[in-house]
């Protein structure tokens, strides 16, 4: 795996949160700064609002980084439980003792409470003693706010955090399909050749001393596939007009070793757009055709097709069926990797972008595949 991209990918998704979190930070703090700008509001207030966004944050901060990652992700949920209650507790405390701190600073506060805790109980006479039968009017106001609050933030951490967990892990499974696929390119790549390529030469050897300019013309065309095979399609991905090309030769080559009894009807388009494209995506299933369309003893046809339209790619790819050569036998046997793997593979590399369709029928093999490109 490119542990180079994983960890590019990881910091730059990292980057963005942490973005994320000082813009949603700078809004929370500017925003009283704004409203004290445009209308006449006591300066003497922000202190209790801004010791409260200290407090709020760290609440959030310590579930967020601290215990959800420590104890919850690691199935110690009681720990994470009692961490959590400790957390809320030790916070109410703190905020409490700053609160008041803050509100005795303040006069007008202070006087307000003071003014009802010496407040007459509803349908009493007289008053209670100061500070004693009604309590500090602010901290009950306090509690009824803090709890709901900090409960509120406790859940929101604990969320976003669960959700960027499963993020990554989706993540990571991406990034080892797309791994496992790399694996299966280079396994394609490599059942094309040994076989083919000894098979070519055979029949190149043949050919030397029957007609040594179509001998010639084989070896340049072996050569070019063996370049496009080791060096090209190494790079990730290649042009459409490469991968063409590449098809092309292929085809010739392996028509060196066809009998007359095969028919083959092969176009590709002429005048088209040329994009980049993945490379190797249409060779299984011609290699396909040739492997199990091809009867030494009846009469045979492969028909092979391709349009480059604007923001499309069609593909059709049709053979012949014969006796012992049935459509299970040959969707498993596909490229030598089987069917499965390579719709797989084009569910990996264009996810929601491309149809495939394979059928069977009147002792003939279709298979039918249209990408979506950039034009």
């Amino acid at each position: 795996m490119n542990d180079g991209k994983m960890k590019q990918g990881l910091l730059r998704t990292r980057g963005i949160k942490v973005l994320l979190h000082l813009i949603v930070w700078a809004i929370f703090i500017g925003l009283p700064l704004y409203f004290i700008s445009r209308w006449p509001v006591a300066k003497d207030f922000l202190w209790i609002y801004y010791i409260n966004a200290f407090i709020w944050g760290s609440i959030f901060y310590s579930n967020y980084l601290f215990l959800v990652p420590k104890f919850f992700f690691r199935e110690n949920k009681k720990k994470y439980y009692l961490f959590a209650v400790l957390l809320l507790i030790g916070f109410y405390l703190v905020s409490d003792i700053s609160n008041r701190t803050v509100i005795k600073k303040i006069p007008a506060l202070e006087q307000a409470r003071q003014k009802e805790m010496d407040s007459p109980r509803p349908g009493m006479p007289g008053g209670p003693p100061p500070g004693r039968a009604l309590g500090d009017p602010f901290r009950r106001v306090h509690m009824v706010n803090y709890f709901p609050t900090a409960l509120f933030l406790m859940f929101l951490s604990l969320g976003l955090k669960v959700l960027e967990r499963q993020s990554q892990i989706e993540q990571l499974s991406k990034e080892i399909e797309k791994e496992k696929l790399n694996s299966e390119l280079a396994f394609l790549k490599n059942q094309i050749s040994p076989h083919f390529f000894f098979n070519t030469l055979n029949n190149i050897y043949s050919l030397i001393g029957i007609n040594q300019d179509d001998s010639q013309e084989a070896v340049l065309k072996l050569s070019k596939l063996m370049r496009y095979l080791i060096y090209d399609s190494e790079k990730g991905n290649t042009m459409l007009s490469h991968e063409i090309e590449f098809m092309k030769n292929y085809i010739d080559l392996m028509k060196l070793r066809m009998s007359d009894r095969v028919t083959l009807n092969v176009s590709f388009p002429g005048n088209y757009s040329d994009r980049n494209i993945q490379p190797l995506l249409f060779i299984p299933f011609i290699e396909n055709s040739f492997k199990h369309g091809v009867s030494y003893r009846e009469k045979s046809f492969i028909d092979i097709e391709m349009k480059a339209e604007a923001g499309s790619i069609v593909f059709r790819c049709s053979n012949s069926l014969h006796e012992g050569n049935s459509e299970k036998g040959q969707e498993q046997n596909a490229g030598g990797i089987g069917l499965d793997n390579v719709r797989k593979r084009l569910s990996l590399l264009f996810p929601g972008s491309h149809e495939l369709k394979i059928s069977a029928a009147e002792n003939r093999f279709d298979v039918f595949l249209e990408i979506k490109t950039a034009s």
